[in-house]
């Protein structure tokens, strides 16, 4: 399934920033100093299952749990 990253991405992003943009600018920061460039990913990109873990770990660092 092509997208799923872009999924995730998008998910962490809104449980984190609950719509306060700060707060989703810092989180995609982060993101990018984890080496995940959220720019870089749409829904039709290629799926991942290094990212995808990836993108799992520096949710669980928030305390945020992403289900498929």
């Amino acid at each position: 399934m092509a997208g799923k990253i872009k999924h995730y991405i998008d998910n962490l992003i809104e449980i984190r920033s609950q719509g306060i943009s700060s707060i989703a600018t810092t989180t995609r920061t982060k993101l990018l100093l984890k080496g995940i460039d959220t720019t870089k990913y749409t829904e039709s990109s290629d799926d991942d299952p290094a990212v995808i873990e990836k993108i799992k770990l520096v949710a669980e660092e928030m305390g945020i749990i992403l289900g498929d």
